[in-house]
């Protein structure tokens, strides 16, 4: 790679200089442990965009951190609360809650929204959000997109939902 002067692919943390702070709402449980020792108890999600046609969809996941599978997934033209409330619902009604569930998504309006967070409150699932400023916190959902996008919907053409 020196002789052909290509750049290296960084899979490294970039060093972040400005520190957050978490708010008592918005707490970040894991710390970037994502190496869990059992099936189940922590659960991350996120979404992204796919587009089809003239329309751009968006794609809600929910994977368990332990083996990396995809729970549950589901697709909707708008990116609201009401995708991840109904994201979340196949995914625990897939494989129940055991005690403690710890549920991890980024800051974004959709996992924020109120109607979210009392969804999981009603189930007592522990809330965990990405720290300010730091998207490596949801690494393990952004790398499942990274590479179902470069693998799968950036090779195809799709003229429908």
């Amino acid at each position: 790679m020196k002789k052909l002067q290509l750049p290296k692919m960084s899979t490294e943390k970039p060093k972040n200089h400005v520190t957050h702070s978490d708010d008592g709402e918005r707490t970040n449980h894991p710390h970037q442990d994502f190496n869990q020792k059992a099936p189940n108890p922590v659960r991350a999600s996120d979404i992204t965009h796919i587009k089809a046609g003239e329309k751009w969809y968006y794609l809600c996941i929910v994977m368990d951190l332990f083996s990396r599978k995809i729970i549950a997934w589901h697709l909707s033209g708008k990116a609201d609360a009401d995708l991840a409330i109904l994201t979340f619902q196949k995914a625990y009604q897939k494989r129940n809650a055991p005690y403690g569930l710890m549920f991890r998504s980024d800051r974004g309006s959709q996992h924020a929204a109120f109607s979210f967070r009392q969804s999981l409150d009603s189930l007592n699932v522990v809330r965990s959000f990405s720290k300010k400023g730091h998207p490596f916190d949801n690494a393990a959902c952004e790398c499942f997109f990274k590479y179902l996008k470069k693998e799968e919907t950036n090779r195809r053409t799709y003229h429908t939902l």
